[in-house]
């Protein structure tokens, strides 16, 4: 395992300082039932941004992943009105999530249209498709075991109510886990960081650049797909404005990890760390009841900051140039 870079050490230390300062200014906010309810702010956020981080490591990126969220929830609900079991309802949105981020992928591998272009156009028609749909109705009546993923514990499931870890929680860490090991262990992981770096030198050296980021942006489809599944258990409703703007989020949390947004570098251990700081920052702000605006403000300028700051730190840490002799 290796050491934790200098960013990571900043991310660690700013969550010190998040929940340090308003465990001291708000009254229960250490509590454990608090702190298990913060959780909620960033788990689903955290597996579409972990998907995100492998695109963007790869150079590319899905700003429709949050729309596809909407998308293959509207296929599990549609699914569950035409009778179908749990299992299928499940199968309909995975294979929803899959679709719309193999549409992304041709697009983007056969076509060679910059990703960027590309699903900004998808984001629009997924998230159409949705209020085409649904206009201003809303799905609702799903099974209560869908209520319960999105909102129990893991105790629930294990017969100890006092294990009060949310599902979502321990789902997020698992794909965090996996995604990590994929991306930091493998030689599949070590190809898509040299794609990222230099996607012409990988062609030249064998690697089949084209398949590896179809399977990314596939992938990245049924990450969307599986927290839709959590979101809509939570809410216990399918809506046209389901995850609404959560793109911006997770391309936040993939910046503030330290992903490098031309390619070729990055750790999942900073996605996660950056999820946990971000999530954990609104969630005490709800707790002061400051309104959703304020903290898209503060998203926005995290973003800005989470590019400028690595880059001054790096010059802070380049070493002064040998003067010349004379």
């Amino acid at each position: 395992m290796r050491a934790l870079d200098t960013w990571e050490r900043v991310l660690i230390a700013l969550i010190v300082l998040v929940y340090l300062g308003f465990g001291l200014g708000i009254e229960g906010f250490f509590s454990p039932y608090a702190l298990a309810d913060s959780t909620y702010n960033f788990s689903e956020k955290a597996l579409i941004a972990l998907a995100m981080a492998l695109l963007v490591v790869s150079g590319e990126i899905d700003l429709s992943i949050a729309a596809t969220m909407a998308l293959a929830s509207l296929a599990m609900g549609l699914a569950m009105q035409a009778g179908a079991s749990l299992p299928l309802m499940l199968c309909a949105a995975v294979a929803t999530g899959a679709l719309c981020g193999g549409l992304n992928g041709w697009l983007v591998t056969r076509w060679k249209l910059p990703s960027i272009v590309v699903t900004i156009g998808t984001l629009s028609l997924y998230r159409g498709l949705a209020q085409v749909v649904l206009g201003d109705q809303a799905i609702t009546g799903y099974p209560e075991t869908l209520s319960t993923w999105g909102n129990g514990s893991i105790g629930d499931l294990i017969g100890q109510p006092g294990f009060i870890v949310p599902i979502e929680f321990g789902v997020m860490l698992l794909m965090a886990i996996l995604v990590g090991l994929f991306l930091h262990a493998t030689v599949h992981g070590r190809r898509v960081y040299a794609i990222g770096a230099n996607p012409i030198a990988s062609r030249f050296s064998g690697i089949s650049v084209d398949r590896y980021r179809l399977g990314l942006f596939v992938f990245a489809g049924v990450m969307a797909a599986l927290a839709a599944i959590l979101l809509t258990g939570r809410i216990g409703s399918t809506r046209p404005n389901l995850a609404m703007g959560w793109e911006l989020d997770a391309v936040t949390i993939v910046i503030l990890g330290g992903v490098a947004i031309e390619g070729g570098r990055g750790s999942i251990v900073g996605v996660i760390l950056a999820a946990v700081l971000l999530g954990s920052f609104n969630f005490a702000l709800g707790m002061l009841n400051v309104s959703g605006i304020v903290m898209s403000m503060i998203v926005g300028a995290l973003l800005i900051v989470a590019m400028v700051l690595p880059r001054w730190l790096k010059v802070l840490r380049r070493p002064a140039a040998m003067p010349r002799p004379a």
